[in-house]
């Protein structure tokens, strides 16, 4: 077979091999009386993956361009060249006229292994359902009555739970707002892409962390800007180097994560803060805080937002339920000036007619509830024992081969790997040995990091995983 794979390109290798199937369906390379090769075949003479040409295949199957018939060869589609004589689509080519980027291919990757197979995961941000709060839920869900409507609600969401957000972040958060000024989303990443969609134009220039899990988000790339990066130490970004950003290139928004920072870990300094709100406040760039982590400080110490320091309205403040109670009710919220909130809840009304009644009902009740306070103090002391875990496995494990901070709060450990190391090979290996993780890269521009999350997983797999990790890492 004289194609190969493309392995610099950054097309990831299933979609490659998927179109030159297609094509080779299309020119005769592969008849349509001969079966296709074998996964085990394909995989040995293009040197790649099994996985990867069952990826391409359940690709080319789902396009209805060949069937896959159980105890035989996978064969091309009759509906192409049989009896029919119908011809499917190049679905293939329209995917990639979109212009809505697709996520990197080994965040899919990523996804897909977490999902399909049984692995340790120490990729995923989000809770172990032992984490979520289920008793309170299902008594909310089974002791009291549903009194919303089921009809489409108010464009900013439920009036009840804005004013039981607005009660929430007063008494958590500290900051002051009020019900007109809060935008209920489908979590903090539909917030995000609301702000940039609505807020900004191609070509703008804004400012992220690096590295950062926005910085893995293909929505600022589809909507054009450019990005230029703030590199974040232990207490998180350099004002200075904003300054300078600024300077150079007029930056129209600041994208920030300050406590307990994805990936990171690192809390973003009080004088820090305060600097970053003065030079917003003197040049008028709006600050835009995704605020996932605060109220998970494992020392006690109640964190202070930017919101809550902002005296001028200069800050969009996101935040969720998403990290703290359970991803899947997908309750988020944006905080800000009334006439941007007004823009924002306009864009969500053409997206999805506004937020799932049901679900707003259960987030304002827990809200609400006593049971809140409870779930947040218990869920604190278990992050904080999985944290401990992971400390010490890596001081186990992996001794001085790598350096790490430890965070303060959060479900994040960033890792330094001391020796140089291919990253992808590195994760096929531990993937190979039943554990994943997010690849530094993927976060920003440093190689050679990984980023372990350790709120999917018990203390005894967290354990487990470090283990497999450092076989795979000792392997390459």
């Amino acid at each position: 077979m004289d194609w190969k794979p493309d392995r610099k390109a950054k097309k990831a290798i299933y979609k490659q091999l998927a179109e030159y199937i297609e094509n080779g369906i299309a020119d005769g390379t592969f008849p349509p009386d001969k079966p296709l090769p074998s996964e085990r075949n394909f995989a040995k003479d293009l040197n790649i993956n099994r996985s990867t040409v069952v990826a391409a295949y359940d690709e080319l199957e789902s396009n209805g361009l060949i069937q896959r018939n159980r105890g035989s060869r996978t064969t091309i589609s009759k509906d192409i060249w049989g009896i029919t004589k119908k011809r499917i689509p190049s679905w293939n080519r329209y995917i990639e006229a979109g212009s809505f980027l697709p996520n990197l291919p080994v965040t899919q990757r990523i996804r897909k292994e977490a999902v399909e197979h049984k692995l340790i995961n120490l990729a995923s941000g989000e809770l172990s359902e032992d984490l979520f709060p289920l008793k309170f839920l299902r008594e909310i869900t089974s002791t009291r009555s549903f009194i919303g409507s089921l009809g489409y609600d108010h464009p900013q969401g439920n009036a009840l739970l804005r004013e039981t957000i607005k009660k929430h972040v007063k008494q958590y958060r500290r900051i002051e707002t009020n019900p007109s000024s809060i935008l209920i989303t489908s979590g903090a990443q539909q917030a995000l892409h609301l702000v940039v969609q609505c807020l900004l134009k191609p070509g703008d220039a804004v400012a992220l962390e690096d590295p950062s899990y926005n910085y893995n988000l293909p929505i600022f790339k589809t909507a054009g800007l450019k990005l230029y990066f703030l590199p974040v130490n232990k207490d998180g970004i350099n004002p200075e180097d904003l300054l300078s950003l600024h300077k150079k290139h007029r930056i129209r928004m600041i994208f920030l994560n300050p406590a307990f920072q994805n990936p990171t870990g690192a809390l973003l300094h009080e004088n820090q803060r305060k600097s970053i709100l003065e030079i917003s406040s003197e040049h008028g760039i709006p600050v835009v805080e995704d605020d996932p982590y605060s109220l998970t400080s494992f020392t006690g110490e109640k964190i202070s937002t930017l919101k809550s320091m902002d005296v001028h309205g200069n800050v969009l403040y996101i935040s969720s339920l998403s990290k703290i109670v359970a991803s899947g009710l997908r309750i988020g919220w944006i905080i800000g000036p009334r006439p941007v909130i007004e823009r924002l809840s306009d864009a969500k009304q053409q997206i999805d007619f506004g937020h799932a009644s049901f679900t707003q009902w259960i987030a304002n009740d827990f809200l609400e509830s006593e049971n809140f306070h409870s779930h947040i103090q218990k869920l604190v002391k278990e992050l904080e024992k999985r944290r401990d875990q992971i400390v010490t496995s890596l001081r186990f494990y992996l001794k001085d081969q790598v350096d790490f901070s430890i965070p303060q709060g959060g479900i994040h450990i960033w890792c330094r790997i001391k020796k140089e190391v291919n990253e992808m090979q590195l994760l096929e290996e531990s993937i190979k040995r039943g554990v994943i993780y997010v690849p530094g890269s993927t976060m920003g521009s440093k190689k050679s990091f990984v980023r372990f999350t350790f709120s999917r997983e018990d203390e005894k797999s967290i354990h487990k995983g470090i283990q497999r990790f450092a076989e795979a890492l000792e392997f390459i």
